[in-house]
């Protein structure tokens, strides 16, 4: 079973009303959100973990889950409200405002836990940017991190971020506890502005990540492990928006993982480049698919 961590949230995507208005419409998000969601319609087996609200919005999410095949059971509910995400699109990127004071998803605590035994356990995500949940997640981490393999990806909002010295701190720990981390180019520039890409890779991976890939938008990605370094082209495809590319991404890696049996601290550890190129190139797959359509929606298996 493969847990997902993190922010369950309402993505207010920019739309256009019949009388040429702007207006906001509701979709269920949130970068690991987006990640448990993709791994249901992959096939792979899921389980979700966050702060879900029993408002309307929340019900949304649940309802979601449920569709997409992801077990929501291990969620912390309250009637807090739920986070919410307005979206501007330029150029089919998307940039966000988000409101998220005292809400089901923020305020969760270590006392929320859910006792479960995954295979491994993927966290990212804004959720690791503010206080309590990101200490939460990384105690997740840090109970699970001998006995399941970790995947992160911090999918960096810098204005999201209040404290960026404790942020830094955070991230660096959560790293070093992690087998998998996925990083975009910029997030790599941003945590290690004074190196190279491939520099900073390589000092990633020398200093204990066992599978690091840095995605570099419609030029593709590339894997580092101990062993090899191996690039993968991205997908053509016509872009409608990138909102939920890179969490696809990170599932489609995570599905074909598991599909290979590598999900366990042993294989992580001694990858061959087959497999590392098979999960690069399925992630970049599942990820085309979802930048060609409206919002964050992966494919189900029986689309590709």
């Amino acid at each position: 079973m493969i847990l997902c961590a993190g922010e369950a949230l309402i993505d207010m995507l920019p739309r256009q009303t019949a009388q040429g208005e702007n207006a906001f419409a509701p979709h269920a998000g949130g970068a690991v959100f987006n990640t448990a969601i993709a791994l249901g319609r992959l096939g792979a087996p899921v389980q979700f973990f966050s702060g879900i609200s029993s408002d309307l919005f929340g019900d949304v999410l649940r309802g979601e889950l449920d569709r997409s095949k992801v077990d929501s059971s291990p969620a912390a509910i309250s009637d807090r409200p739920t986070t919410l995400a307005f979206v501007t699109l330029t150029d089919g990127h998307a940039s966000y405002a988000f409101y998220d004071e005292n809400t089901a998803g923020r305020m969760i605590t270590p006392d929320d836990l859910p006792k479960v035994s995954p295979a491994a356990v993927f966290v990212g995500g804004i959720s690791l940017a503010v206080e309590p949940c990101a200490a939460t997640y990384e105690a997740l981490v840090q109970a699970h991190t001998s006995d399941a393999v970790v995947m992160m990806d911090p999918n960096v909002r810098p204005g999201f971020i209040k404290d960026e010295a404790r942020y830094r701190a955070r991230i660096g720990r959560m790293i070093d506890q992690a087998d998998i981390v996925k990083l975009s180019d910029e997030d790599l520039a941003w945590f290690m502005p004074d190196e190279s890409t491939e520099d900073a890779a390589h000092r990633l991976v020398e200093d204990g990540v066992k599978l690091l890939c840095v995605t570099e938008g419609a030029k593709g990605v590339t894997g580092y492990s101990p062993d090899h370094t191996v690039f993968v082209t991205a997908e053509k495809a016509t872009v409608v928006d990138t909102v939920g590319a890179g969490d696809t991404f990170n599932a489609g890696v995570l599905a074909s993982l598991h599909a290979a049996g590598a999900l366990t601290k042993a294989r992580i550890a001694a990858l061959d480049e087959q497999t590392i190129a098979d999960a690069l190139a399925y992630g970049a797959k599942v990820a085309a698919i979802t930048v060609a359509r409206a919002g964050a929606n992966p494919p189900w298996t029986s689309e590709l």
